[in-house]
């Protein structure tokens, strides 16, 4: 067992224009997870907002590990070098690292989970995978859901959430939150096991 820390990344565009977009979903999990251990971010070199914090419990009663939350600071396209940076700078294995994001092809509110495997034309990840050198690092895929009728995916995502997903999207966040710290104190795979049947 290793005590290095994890890196939890969540991806999004930076500034308040993107701050509502469907694509930031990320980086409003960040948000939550800092919330819940009272981490503040600050800037780092590695051209991200970071945090340090301890996040879960784990069994037993222990605070959870020690884990860097990250939110990038450069488009959502070019996110892979501040994770790589970071992941540098702390040393970080990529088996260690969590990237929060949209994800279209999941139904909104759904929380799904995977370890590698394809990026599903997700950029922001094509670009981690490029930057790390591998696909083996976990994602906690947030649900977005598919753009209605012919609107382009790329519009859809760069779209706020609709009136009645507003109204839904704490508890999105929440989900993906949990998932992130269940990761972290159970395992990957007693979180697809909880996150994937859920009704």
């Amino acid at each position: 067992m290793t005590d290095q820390p994890w890196l939890v990344v969540g991806l999004g565009n930076p500034g308040p224009t993107y701050a509502g977009n469907r694509h930031n979903v990320g980086h409003m999990v960040l948000d939550v997870l800092a919330g819940r251990a009272g981490a503040t971010f600050s800037a780092h070199k590695a051209r991200a907002a970071v945090a340090e914090a301890r996040l879960g419990v784990l069994p037993g009663g222990a605070p959870g590990p020690r884990v860097l939350l990250a939110k990038p600071s450069t488009y959502m396209n070019t996110s892979g070098g501040p994770v790589a940076g970071l992941a540098q700078y702390f040393g970080i294995d990529p088996d260690h690292v969590i990237v929060v994001h949209d994800e279209v092809d999941i139904p909104f509110g759904d929380v799904k989970l995977k370890s590698g495997g394809g990026e599903g034309g997700h950029n922001g990840l094509r670009d981690i995978t490029k930057a790390l050198g591998t696909r083996d690092y976990v994602r906690v895929r947030a649900g977005v859901g598919r753009p209605p009728g012919r609107m382009d995916t790329a519009d859809h995502v760069l779209k706020n959430f609709s009136g009645a997903e507003a109204k839904e999207l704490p508890f999105l966040l929440d989900d993906a939150a949990d998932a992130v710290e269940m990761v972290l104190t159970e395992g990957l795979l007693a979180a697809q096991g909880k996150f994937h049947t859920k009704a």
